[in-house]
C-alpha cells in the first residue's frame, strides 16, 4: 500500500503561473470516483497494450480484474508495471490522471470479498462476483484480480489555469 501523504509538486514547466498544486485528497477522490480507466501494459516483444476496464479504489490502491488468458494477465506475468489512466476526452475541460505503480495479485479470500463488494457498491449488480479459489467468478468466468499502489500519480488540469502536479509516494 502506498504512503498516504505523497511529495506533492507543481510542474511550473506545463502550468500556468496562475496554477497551483492539486492536493492529494482532492486526486484520490477524483480517482475513487472515476468509472473507466485505460490500463497500459507491455507484451513480453516489448510492444504496449492498453484496454478500457472499471477499476476500484480501495485502501490507498487500485484495483482491475482481468481473465487469466487475457492480454493484460499474460503481460502482467511478464512485466506488472503497469500505468492506468482515467479523465475526460476534452483538451480544456476537466482533469485528467495518470496512475504508475506494479499490478500485485490479490488472491486471499476475505480481501477478495471485500473487493468484489466494493465492484458492485460502485458498478451495480452486473458486477456481482463470487470468491473461489481466489479469483472473481462472474456467469462462467473467472477473473484475476490486481492491485496497483501508486508509485507516481500525474494529474492533468484542463482549461484556465492549466497545471500539472506529480504525487510521489515512498
Amino acid at each position: 500500500m502506498a504512503d498516504s501523504t505523497p511529495q506533492t509538486r507543481l510542474d511550473t514547466r506545463y502550468s500556468d503561473p496562475r496554477a497551483t498544486a492539486t492536493a492529494w485528497p482532492e486526486a484520490e477522490a477524483r480517482i475513487a470516483r472515476a468509472e473507466l480507466f485505460w490500463i497500459s501494459t507491455v507484451r513480453p516483444d516489448g510492444r504496449p497494450h492498453v484496454t478500457p476496464l472499471p477499476a476500484v479504489w480501495a485502501d490507498g490502491a487500485l484495483h482491475f480484474c482481468t481473465g487469466p488468458e487475457e492480454c493484460k494477465a499474460h503481460n502482467l506475468a511478464a512485466n506488472p508495471h503497469v500505468t492506468l489512466t482515467t479523465g475526460n476526452n476534452t483538451w480544456d475541460k476537466g482533469y485528467d490522471l495518470v496512475v504508475e505503480g506494479e499490478a500485485v495479485r490479490v488472491t486471499h479470500e476475505g480481501r477478495l470479498r471485500e473487493l468484489a463488494a466494493a465492484w458492485e457498491a460502485k458498478y451495480g449488480s452486473f458486477w456481482h462476483f463470487e470468491v473461489r479459489e481466489g479469483a472473481f467468478h462472474h456467469g462462467g468466468g473467472q477473473a484475476f484480480v490486481f492491485s496497483v499502489a501508486p508509485r507516481t500519480v500525474f494529474g492533468f488540469g484542463k482549461g484556465e489555469p492549466f497545471s500539472q502536479t506529480r504525487w510521489r509516494f515512498t
